[in-house]
This record gives structure tokens, C-alpha cells and sequence, in this order.
């Protein structure tokens, strides 16, 4: 059963999306900004069908549409920038479009990066999607790339996989996770959880300090060649099922 095309008044479509209030997209429309298949709208009250294609077939002073609701961006997140609003220091999302802070529903990391950290960062206004991804029911791999201050002792393999490692001030054990040796000081190490600064606790708590880590993968999404330190793009349908793959 295929399901109905949702709609939405035209004012309100492009306020959600950051384009200014109600009444500054009435005077966008007003001034003819605003174009349909190549044919102006007059009416901001307009009622639009919220195709897949919209944004390739409206555009707002002459430029395309920005993807509606819901959307989901691939990161190639940089050094040195945060993954909160809260947080001092530039974010991420200052690295996004100025009007896409202002859009309803908000974009939202799913998960943190923190400043020191680079590597493959999703963001998203999909509340279901988000809790998807970080629900611990849904055992979703992140895997990282870490650079130590030591070479490997070669038991950290064995410690990491035993699911009874304990990190200081916690009362649970890690889950099992799955280290892979990449270089003498160099390894990846795949997990299942997000604990606040997980993979570099795991390795102090062997003797060791991490003094590189970069995310690239999530779950069977790695990230994409083509996105450079600081790049994000749109994340296609495909892309975002393979997370769950």
C-alpha cells in the first residue's frame, strides 16, 4: 500500500527550514523568490506536496531547495571543533549553512566526537533514526582508529575482548569489543557502546595514551573517500540502511 505525499503550507515549509519568519518568507514570495518547476509561486499559503525531488525542483532566490525533513548529513568531522552547542570553542555545526541552525526540526549529532577526535560524524533531524543508532539494543559498531604514545604490549587484544574490563569510577563492565593491530604504536578497535571518552579509557586503562583517534566507521557505513577534513553531504537512503547492516 503505497502511502500519501504529506504537505505543507509554503511560509511554514521555509520558516522550519531557516529561510526567516513566517512574514519575511511572505515578502520572499511577494518579490517572486521563490519558484515552483520554473514557475513563481504568489501564494505563501501555497500548499506543497513534499516530494523526494522538491528540492531539486523549487528553488528559494534562485538556488535549490534545501532539503526538507527528515535529513540526515555524513561528516568528515575536523580537529579541534565540538560537538556541542554548550561547549566553548567552534562546533560543528558552524560549519554548516547559517540558516540550518535555525531549522525545525533541529539537526542533532548522533553520539559526540570530542575536540581531539576526527573522523565520520552523523548528523541528523530523525529523532527515530538518532535513538536507532545509539540504543545499546541495537549493538551498533563504531570503529576508531587510534595512535599511541606506546608501542602495543599484545595482551590488549585479549583484555579488550574478555567483556570484563573495568574503567575507573564505573560498576559495569565494558562490552566485548574487537582490537586489530595496525602498527607497532598504531591499532583500530571496534565497540558496541558510547561511554564518555571510551577508547581512550580503554587504552589507559592497559598502560597506555592515545594520542591520535579517528572514527571511520558505523556500523556498515564507512566514511566516504570523497568527503575531505571538514566536507558533509547528505546521506542517501542506501547509505543510512547500511548503518544497520
Amino acid at each position: 500500500m503505497s502511502g500519501k505525499v504529506p504537505m505543507a503550507r509554503l511560509d511554514r515549509l521555509l520558516a522550519n527550514l531557516g529561510y526567516g519568519s513566517r512574514r519575511e518568507v511572505t515578502v520572499l514570495v511577494a518579490h517572486r523568490q521563490v519558484e515552483l518547476d520554473g514557475v513563481v509561486i504568489k501564494d505563501a499559503g501555497a500548499r506543497i506536496a513534499l516530494t523526494p525531488d522538491l528540492s531539486a525542483r523549487m528553488t528559494v532566490t534562485g538556488r535549490p531547495l534545501d532539503p526538507p525533513a527528515p535529513l540526515t548529513l555524513v561528516m568528515h568531522k575536523p580537529l579541534g571543533v565540538v560537538c556541542s552547542h554548550k561547549e566553548p570553542g567552534r562546533s560543528v555545526y558552524e560549519l554548516l549553512p547559517m540558516r540550518w541552525r535555525a531549522r525545525m526540526p533541529s539537526l542533532s549529532t548522533i553520539g559526540r566526537l570530542d575536540k581531539d577526535t576526527s573522523g565520520l560524524l552523523l548528523i541528523t533531524d530523525d529523532g527515530a533514526f538518532l535513538h536507532q543508532v545509539i540504543s545499546p539494543r541495537h549493538h551498533v559498531a563504531k570503529c576508531y582508529v587510534a595512535t599511541l604514545d606506546r608501542p602495543l604490549a599484545g595482551t590488549e587484544a585479549e583484555v579488550f575482548a574478555s567483556g570484563t574490563l573495568m574503567l575507573d569510577s564505573e560498576t559495569t563492565p565494558l562490552a566485548p569489543a574487537l582490537l586489530e593491530p595496525l602498527a607497532e604504536n598504531r591499532a583500530r578497535l571496534t565497540i558496541t557502546e558510547g561511554r564518555y571518552h571510551q577508547v581512550r579509557r580503554m587504552f589507559a586503562a592497559v598502560g597506555n595514551h592515545v594520542t591520535g583517534l579517528h572514527r571511520d566507521q558505523i556500523g556498515g557505513l564507512a566514511l566516504p573517500d570523497d568527503l575531505q577534513s571538514g566536507d558533509w553531504r547528505a546521506l542517501s537512503p542506501e547509505e543510512q540502511a547500511s548503518v544497520f547492516a
